[in-house]
This record gives structure tokens, C-alpha cells and sequence, in this order.
């Protein structure tokens, strides 16, 4: 039965979204009517194509939280003994969300069309990943469909968690460098003009810092939303030229050599690489296919580079590891782990070890950055206090000299 997304309004005059399952708009419209809604606008929750698709699906696929929490409830429902057309619709039914329900019901509409989960996946590249599908799709020739969604929700769930640990250790230096700035804009447009107000009416030359710091305070608010305009624009001139790959290589290449950042953006991608690669291989996705798609999960042009050189080596009949090597991007000891793994024919299970050793050298390397960052910013918050703090007492100490 083909699925209709609405927008209507209740009783009390509210404006609800949602999706429901009829035979035709009209019917979907009768549905609606009979469970006391007024229906405003009813189109078909087309699968595929960004002109068919509804339009809250449109620009935006499934959050990655989401995708983590649906994936795992479907792996549950179908290790239970459920029917996947079943448990596409239970998970309908119980959607909060309407962008969630309208992607379930299409989904369950094309798997009682008689479409393979894979395929209703793919007309759907906003909200499944490509290395999603591939996974789906060698699950359902294998007949593994529960066991490779169980471990598609692990993933999922473990880059929702390594997301939300890199934000969460950003979180207090951002904060911090925003209170800072915070700070010193407050004392330099209401504290130093009254403070300076007093030695101005004395008539004698300011000491040099003093006269700084009365520069500064009379030219920030003229200059201060200047320099926010030039910042934004200088922004968006950088994105635009970032968007030329040779040009963001190159961006890359000099972020990479920042000491501390530049290990950090490499930790994140290499564990992201790695973690993708495991499960495509667990999954029973061929190397050479999974190791292309893992490649396109990586967002850094020079580690992409290296990957595909990596890709070059493997299909000449090299292994892995040597392959990955050649890069000297990788840890040794995560080399060493996919090493042991092509030797034992154990590559999946020691990819995902290598996974898990990369993103505990990733969360090791973010508490490094955290553990300097923070008292980094301190010390330069109070060198900026103590500046403004001097340039107002110097000429107090030049008074109570003059009068000693």
C-alpha cells in the first residue's frame, strides 16, 4: 500500500505532519478526515530523486542519532523472528518524528513491492550511506540480514559517540574563548571610558599603554562590527576557495603540520576509515569495493589520496597492511593489528580492533589538546585582564607621585 505524507490540522487548530498508508491521495484524505484531521496537503512519500522525494525529506536525510537508534530496533525487531515488512511498519507506527515515519513507510511500501531492503536504501542516499547499503545488500545475499544490522547499529552508534566526545572536549575551550572575548569587549566599552574619563579632565599626557588602551576602547565600537564583516567575508572567500580539491589539499597539508590539530584531524579520519572498512568486511562486501567505499567516508584530500594509491597496490595483489603503510599516515600499531588479521584470515575482527585502538589514541589526543588548550586560554585571558588593569593604574602611581 503506497505511502502518503500529510500536513493537517486537529481540532484545536494545531498544524500536524506526518504519513499515512492508503490506496490513493483521496483515500489518504478520507483516513485523515476520519480520524477527525483536516487535511491542507497530501503527496505520495515517492522513494528516490530529490524532485519525487516529500518535502521533509528534501534536502536533509535521517540525523545520524536516528539512523543509529532505527538500525538497532530493526536488527531486534528482525532477531525476534519478526517479518521485515512487519517491522518496517511497527517502526512507522511508533515514529515521533515525521521525517522518521515518512522514510519507514516508504521503505515498507517498496519491500512490499517486493524490493530488496538494499534497493529501497538506495532510493533513499540522504538517509543511508553508501557503505549502509553495500552492507545491507552482501547481508541479504547471505541470509546475515539481523546479524549485519546489529553491527551496522554498533557502528552508527560508535560514531554518534565519537561525534559527541570530540564536540563535548571542544565545548569548554569554545565556551571559554567566548566568555574571554565577552570579557574584554565589556571593559573596554563601559569600564575604561569611565576610568579614563577622570585622568582626561587632569590635562597631562598618558602613559603609553594608557593611551593604547583609550585607542582601542574609542575604536572598537566603530571598528568592531568592521572587523566582524571582514571575518565572515574572509570566511566565506576561504569555503569557496576550499571547494577546488588541489586548493583544499593544500589546506590540508598545511593543517595536518599544526603539532597538536593536525594529529587530531588524522586520528578522527583514520578511525573513521578503519571502523567503516571493518564492518564493510564483516559484512562480506569485497575488499577492493570496500575499501573504495570506506576511502569516500574520509574527508581529508591528502589521507583520500593516499587511500586510493592503497586501493592501486591491493588490486596489484599487495596486502593491506603494506598497502596502508606506504602512506605513513597509519599508527604502527594499528598496521601491525591489520597485519596480524590478514594472516590469521581474522581481517574483519582486527580491523575492528584497530578501530578501537584508534579512537582511544583519538580520545588520548583530545584530552592532550583539552589538558593545553584550556590553561593556554586562561593565561592569555589574564595577560589581557592584567594589560588593561596596568594601563589604568599607571597614571594613578604618576599622581601619587607628583603629589609625594
Amino acid at each position: 500500500m503506497p505511502a502518503f505524507e500529510y500536513q493537517a490540522l486537529d481540532a484545536a487548530g494545531r498544524r500536524l505532519t506526518g504519513v499515512v498508508e492508503a490506496d490513493s491521495a483521496r483515500a489518504a484524505r478520507g483516513a485523515l478526515r476520519d480520524r477527525g484531521l483536516a487535511p491542507l496537503a497530501v503527496e505520495a512519500a515517492a522513494p528516490g530523486g530529490r524532485d519525487g522525494e516529500p518535502l521533509s525529506l528534501r534536502r536533509r536525510g535521517l540525523p545520524p542519532g536516528q539512523l543509529a537508534l532505527l538500525t538497532r530496533e530493526l536488527a531486534t525487531l528482525l532477531s525476534a523472528g519478526l517479518p521485515l515488512e512487519e517491522a518496517l511498519g511497527a517502526l512507522a507506527e511508533q515514529a515521533e518524528d515525521a521525517r522518521q515515519a515518512a522514510v519507514l513507510a516508504t521503505l515498507r511500501t517498496r519491500v512490499r513491492e517486493g524490493a530488496a531492503l538494499a534497493t529501497a536504501f538506495a532510493e533513499q542516499p540522504d538517509s543511508f550511506p553508501e557503505y549502509f547499503r553495500a552492507s545491507v545488500a552482501a547481508a541479504e545475499r547471505s541470509g546475515r540480514l539481523d546479524h549485519v544490522l546489529a553491527r551496522l547499529a554498533d557502528h552508527a552508534e560508535g560514531r554518534e559517540a565519537l561525534r559527541r566526545r570530540v564536540w563535548m572536549a571542544l565545548l569548554y575551550p569554545l565556551l571559554l574563548t567566548a566568555v574571554a572575548l565577552l570579557v574584554v569587549a565589556g571593559l573596554l566599552l563601559y569600564v575604561v571610558p569611565q576610568v579614563i574619563e577622570v585622568f582626561d579632565n587632569l590635562g597631562r599626557e598618558l602613559p603609553w599603554l594608557t593611551r593604547a588602551l583609550v585607542a582601542a576602547a574609542e575604536g572598537l565600537p566603530w571598528a568592531g562590527p568592521w572587523l566582524l564583516l571582514a571575518g565572515i567575508a574572509l570566511a566565506l572567500l576561504l569555503r569557496l576557495l576550499l571547494r577546488d580539491p588541489a586548493r583544499r589539499g593544500r589546506w590540508q597539508r598545511l593543517l595536518l603540520r599544526v603539532p597538536v590539530l593536525g594529529r587530531l584531524r588524522l586520528a578522527l579520519d583514520t578511525a573513521r576509515f578503519t571502523r567503516t572498512l571493518g564492518l564493510l568486511a564483516g559484512a562480506g562486501v569485497p575488499m577492493l569495493e570496500a575499501l573504495a567505499m570506506a576511502t569516500r567516508t574520509v574527508s581529508l584530500v591528502p589521507l583520500r589520496q593516499a587511500l586510493e594509491r592503497a586501493q592501486a597496490r591491493v588490486r596489484e595483489g599487495a596486502g593491506l597492511a603494506p598497502a596502508l603503510a606506504e602512506s605513513r599516515l597509519f599508527p604502527p600499531v594499528t598496521l601491525r593489528l591489520i597485519a596480524s588479521g590478514e594472516r590469521a584470515g581474522r581481517l574483519p575482527h582486527m580491523l575492528d580492533e584497530a578501530a578501537a585502538h584508534e579512537a582511544t589514541l583519538l580520545e588520548n589526543r583530545l584530552s592532550t589538546f583539552v589538558a593545553v588548550l584550556g590553561p593556554a586560554m586562561i593565561l592569555l585571558v589574564g595577560v589581557l585582564v592584567l594589560a588593561i588593569v596596568l594601563a589604568i593604574l599607571l597614571p594613578i602611581f604618576e599622581l601619587n607621585t607628583l603629589v609625594a
